[in-house]
């Protein structure tokens, strides 16, 4: 496959493998299939994997490190702290906010290295911008974890500019991940140009509308504990309307001979060099109908025909409720 640069030091495959549904969310997979899913992604090129402390939590951390552990130098791990995570009677763990104060950036790091089973980690993100925290502390943190030799490199996700000009002032950042598609566009206010100014990857999480940009997706396949169920694009008549809105992109796509997924994963693609979409899959056939996405190269006229047919504003239903999209672009 094709490979792209995240900042200056690590170079990984144009598509990556978001590994999050594969225990988390979605309603998981059986971990042996994960597990040949992860083997056959490396086998066709795949090298960047993303996983993060909060899946779970922690079990998806687990599931990578296993699944991964034969290919360590060949694959680039990626993994994010920032959520407080508490357990409720001591048994059920739940999301209590957020905390990227110095001494839990060191304690996850220690921890996500153990569950992965790795002596460092490729790139450690911050997953969501702690109010509380001046990112200037947190980075500090990150970046101590840098010199000790416990992390190669930094990221952020779902930061707004002004902090990701902050962060990258104490220590370079190689990437920033934040969600990014045709139907969610937040980045391209300011995030993209500031990543392009300062030389830093940008990885989009969810760049096929989890799972709605495949124009494959039924309501009746979410289970009942689905994530995507709480989100309001998902939601009766919502998810009607958008799922109409996809079937054009699918119409483009048999014009094209492709899939509707490959041609959403190259209209991603198409939008920077420095730009490493993680799209995240469970079955083998998934994973290598978006790995060939790689390969379709779009005109600038398809490109934007593209963008203006599936737009945001367009899009029933926000992508996320307000609390969580309060988390973002901090």
């Amino acid at each position: 496959m094709k490979k792209r640069n995240l900042g200056s030091v690590l170079k990984v495959s144009a598509i990556g493998l978001g590994c999050m549904g594969m225990s988390h969310a979605y309603g998981g997979a059986d971990e042996a299939d994960a597990i040949r899913a992860l083997h056959h992604a490396i086998e066709i090129g795949v090298t960047f994997f993303d996983t993060a402390e909060v899946y779970g939590p922690f079990t998806n951390e687990v599931l990578v490190g296993k699944g991964l552990k034969p290919y360590r130098d060949k694959v680039t791990i990626a993994t994010k702290f920032g959520f407080r995570i508490s357990d409720s009677d001591g048994v059920a763990r739940q999301l209590d906010g957020v905390d990227s104060r110095p001494e839990n950036v060191r304690a996850v790091a220690e921890a996500s290295l153990k569950r992965l089973g790795i002596d460092v980690i490729d790139l450690f993100y911050q997953h969501r911008v702690d109010p509380n925290v001046p990112i200037e502390e947190t980075v500090g943190a990150m970046a101590d974890l840098v010199k000790v030799g416990k992390v190669r490199t930094l990221g952020l996700s779902e930061a707004s500019a002004a902090t990701i000009r902050r962060a990258h002032a104490i220590h370079p950042i190689a990437a920033v991940q934040s969600e990014y598609s045709l139907w969610t566009r937040d980045p391209e206010a300011n995030v993209l140009d500031t990543c392009r100014d300062l030389g830093i990857g940008f990885v989009p999480y969810s760049p096929l509308g989890r799972g709605m940009l495949t124009g494959a997706l039924k309501l009746s396949d979410l289970g009942a504990n689905d994530f995507r169920r709480g989100l309001p694009r998902f939601q009766g008549e919502n998810f009607d309307a958008n799922a109409a809105l996809v079937a054009k992109l699918g119409e483009i796509a048999a014009n094209k001979g492709v899939t509707a997924a490959q041609l959403a994963l190259a209209w991603v693609l198409a939008q920077g060099d420095f730009i490493v979409p993680i799209p995240g899959a469970r079955k083998i056939r998934h994973i290598e109908d978006n790995a060939a996405a790689a390969d379709i190269v779009l005109s600038p006229e398809e490109r934007d025909m593209l963008g203006a047919i599936i737009t945001p504003e367009a899009a029933a239903g926000a992508r996320y409720t307000e609390a969580m999209q309060a988390m973002t672009n901090l």
